[in-house]
C-alpha cells in the first residue's frame, strides 16, 4: 500500500510503499477512502506529542472494512466506518461510566508493542493507532464507528475528530439547553461545529466570534444569530453589551488569551467550555471571586466528551436528514501525494477553509 511517512520532526512527508501485518483477533483492516487534515497532524509533525518516528500521520479517516479479526463482532466486511482517536478499552472506570473519551487505556497499539505496519520490513507508528494518510489502516475494533451505507466518505471522515469535538463540546460537555445564549470563540472546523451543536440544542442566540469575515459568514449559515469581529480588540465588551453575559462560551481556538475571553463573556452561573487544543506551556489567569460570587464554571472538553460509537452514527443521520452541514466544511479534496504541501500551507496560515480532505 501507499503511505505518507514522516521520518524526522518538522520534516517532509515521504511517499512510501508499506505493508500491513496479519490481523489479531480484535483488529480490523480498513481500506481508507478519505482522511481529513487536522491541526493535530501539524502539531504531531512538529513533535508536540511524545511519539516515536517514523510515523504515519492522519487520524480523521473513513473507509470500508476489508477484513476482520476472528474475535471482532461489531463490524463485518463491507461496512462503512469512521475512525476516532477516542479508541477505548471498555474496561476502565471511565468506560464503565459511559465516558470513553476519558479512557485510561486507549487501544492505540498492540499490548506486546509489535507493529501493525512496516516499511521495508521496519516497523512504523500510525498516529494514535490510526495512520490515516495511507491506503490501508489496521486498527483495534474499538477505534471504529459504523455509519450508514449511503453516507459519503469525505463528510464521514471529518466526523471522526473536528466535527465531533465541536458538536460534542456544545451537546455533551457544555450541555447547551433550549433557549440558552451561547458564544462561540473561533470559527474553524471545531467552532463551526459547535455553532451547529448550539443550534441543534435549541439555543436562542448564538454569537460567533472570529477575525475572518468568510468564517463569520459561514457561521451565520450554520446557525449563528450574530457575529463579532474581534480584530478591533477584545470582544468581551461587545458580547456583554449585546447579552449581559452568556450562558455558555465555547472556546475553539486553543490560546490562553481566548480562553480568558471566553470566561469573561459569562453571565451569572455561566459555563466556559474549552475545546481548543492549547500548547502545553499556555497558562490562564481567572478572577477568583467571579467563580464564587458569579457561580461560574470553566471546564475542559476532550474530543467533545464523545461517546463516538453512539455519537458518530447519530451525526451521520443528522447529515443525511439535512440537519447537519458537513459538505460546507470541506473546502476541497486532494490526493495523498499533496498532503505534505497542504500541511506546510496550513502551518503558514494559508488555509482554504475549515477542512481539506485527502481522498483515495
Amino acid at each position: 500500500m501507499k503511505a505518507a511517512l514522516l521520518r524526522e520532526w518538522g520534516g517532509p512527508l515521504e511517499a512510501v510503499e508499506a505493508t500491513v501485518d496479519d490481523l489479531r483477533p480484535d483488529e480490523v483492516l480498513v481500506r481508507t477512502a478519505a482522511t481529513g487534515i487536522c491541526h493535530s497532524d501539524i502539531g504531531c509533525r512538529n513533535h508536540a506529542m511524545p511519539l516515536e518516528l517514523p510515523l504515519v500521520l492522519g487520524h480523521e479517516a473513513a473507509g470500508w472494512v476489508e477484513a476482520v479479526g476472528s474475535g471482532v463482532t461489531y463490524v463485518k466486511v463491507g461496512d462503512k466506518v469512521v475512525t476516532s482517536p477516542s479508541s477505548f478499552c471498555g474496561r476502565c472506570v471511565w468506560c464503565r461510566r459511559g465516558e470513553p473519551a476519558l479512557c485510561v487505556a486507549p487501544q492505540w497499539g498492540r499490548p506486546d508493542g509489535s507493529p501493525r505496519v512496516r516499511v521495508a520490513g521496519n516497523p512504523i507508528n500510525p498516529f494514535i493507532g490510526i495512520g490515516g494518510f495511507a491506503e490501508l489502516m489496521v486498527v483495534h475494533e474499538n477505534t471504529v464507528a459504523k455509519v450508514p451505507a449511503e453516507m459519503p466518505f469525505a463528510p464521514a471522515a471529518i466526523l471522526g475528530c473536528g466535527v465531533s469535538t465541536g458538536l460534542g463540546a456544545a451537546l455533551r460537555t457544555a450541555a447547551v439547553g433550549f433557549g440558552d445564549v451561547v458564544a462561540i470563540v473561533g470559527c474553524g472546523g471545531v467552532g463551526l461545529s459547535a455553532v451547529q451543536g448550539a443550534r441543534i440544542a435549541g439555543a436562542r442566540r448564538i454569537l460567533a466570534i472570529d477575525p475572518a469575515a468568510e468564517k463569520r459568514e459561514l457561521a451565520r449559515s450554520f446557525g449563528a444569530t450574530e457575529v463579532i469581529d474581534p480584530g478591533a480588540g477584545d470582544p468581551v465588551p461587545a458580547v456583554l453589551e449585546l447579552t449581559g453575559g452568556v450562558d455558555h462560551a465555547i472556546e475553539a481556538v486553543g490560546r490562553a488569551e481566548t480562553i480568558d475571553q471566553a470566561f469573561g463573556m459569562l453571565g451569572t452561573a455561566g459555563v466556559a467550555t474549552i475545546a481548543g487544543f492549547a500548547a502545553p506551556e499556555d497558562m490562564i489567569r481567572l478572577p477568583a471571586q467571579a467563580l464564587i460570587y458569579g457561580q461560574k464554571t470553566i471546564k475542559g472538553s476532550l474530543m467533545g466528551s464523545t461517546n463516538f460509537r453512539e455519537d458518530i452514527p447519530t451525526y451521520a443521520d443528522l447529515y443525511l436528514a439535512g440537519r447537519l452541514k458537513l459538505d460546507e466544511l470541506v473546502a476541497r479534496t486532494i490526493p495523498l501525494d499533496e498532503v505534505g504541501a497542504m500541511l506546510d500551507a496550513m502551518e503558514a496560515g494559508a488555509e482554504e477553509g475549515p477542512r481539506v480532505v485527502v481522498t483515495f
